[in-house]
């Protein structure tokens, strides 16, 4: 629980009931949890996720259902929970009970275990939703190699192995030279240095490398990602570790007819979301998905929390109840 009382900011472990949790149509006995750059943002006083304290962190669970006054659940269904509001202005996963509206409850596909489902969490959830929106935009394993970017990362490890599983080329971009072996697990083709995306002075059209990115990054790399896709090609943007500042021209866009791509998992529609947790279930899932998390408990999490706003993590971290 995190608390922030006018000069007092403290994340604790704490005692709860049920009647503390908000309100809700339906309780779920947590099972797992995940850790992402966003939870890390919700411990930290200048964060600037959380909207009201005390609060419980976590923006992905889980689990079983223990109650229900919708009557699309029943006791007993396993179920995920992410996005909306979860962690952010509702308590979150980071509890082991957790009550939460009906309509942001997604049924466990059949093919994906409740920790299989919080592997992928949020982070999964963006990589897939990136997956389907280039290839929404035409892309397809034919066109050519498709590069991701902090590809050690979450969404980055989980876009590697998933394009891969999808018989794609990629090419990972990584700052990490202990993990080329990693992500040659994950089934990148190519592992290129972070620092060969952060040129000195960006061209408004450089030499065409890839015909799709999937770019958690942003910041000044991304102008240079831009600038090196193949005409017609796409960018699906997940984030901002880079920074938010692109300095790019409309050049790739108006000469190359290049997309970029605007990736949001937060309040992406339920059917498309249904969907994809069905995808990530069958044609996206890698065979080495549990090879890409450490799973932890209650009493380690907030260490966790810390190494991940400074990168120390890879892959995905679990949460387990």
């Amino acid at each position: 629980m995190v608390s922030n009382d006018k000069d007092t900011f403290s994340v604790d472990i704490a005692n709860l009931t049920l009647d503390d949790l908000p309100d809700g149509e339906v309780i779920v006995r947590v099972s797992y949890s995940s850790v992402n750059y966003k939870d890390g943002l919700a411990t930290i006083p200048d964060g600037k996720i959380v909207k009201s304290f005390p609060h419980i962190p976590g923006i992905d669970l889980a689990g079983v259902v223990v109650q229900s006054e919708d009557a699309r659940f029943k006791q007993g269904d396993e179920v995920i929970a992410t996005s909306y509001e979860i962690g952010v202005s509702h308590f979150g996963g980071f509890s082991e009970y957790a009550r939460i509206p009906g309509a942001w409850v997604v049924p466990l596909p059949e093919g994906l275990s409740l920790k299989e489902a919080m592997i992928y969490g949020t982070a999964g959830f963006t990589a897939a939703l990136s997956i389907q929106r280039l290839e929404d935009n035409g892309i397809t394993p034919e066109s050519g190699p498709v590069l991701v970017t902090g590809a050690t990362g979450g969404v980055g490890s989980l876009a590697t192995a998933m394009l891969a599983k999808r018989g794609y080329n990629v090419t990972a971009s990584t700052g990490k030279d202990s993990e080329h072996a990693y992500l040659k697990s994950l089934g990148a083709e190519e592992i290129i240095q972070r620092s060969a995306l952060q040129t000195d002075k960006v061209k408004p059209l450089d030499k065409q490398r890839w015909a799709a990115a999937v770019d958690p990054v942003g910041g000044s790399s991304l102008a240079y990602v831009l600038s090196s896709i193949k005409y017609g090609g796409s960018v699906a943007v997940t984030g901002l570790t880079g920074g938010t500042k692109v300095p790019t021209s409309v050049f790739p866009f108006i000469l190359r007819g290049i997309n970029l791509l605007g990736i949001d998992s937060v309040y992406c529609p339920m059917n498309v979301r249904e969907k994809l947790w069905r995808r990530m279930a069958t044609d996206l899932k890698p065979k080495q998905l549990d090879s890409i998390s450490t799973e932890i408990d209650l009493n380690q999490l907030p260490h966790t929390l810390s190494d991940i706003l400074v990168g120390k993590t890879k892959g995905r971290m679990v949460l387990a109840f």
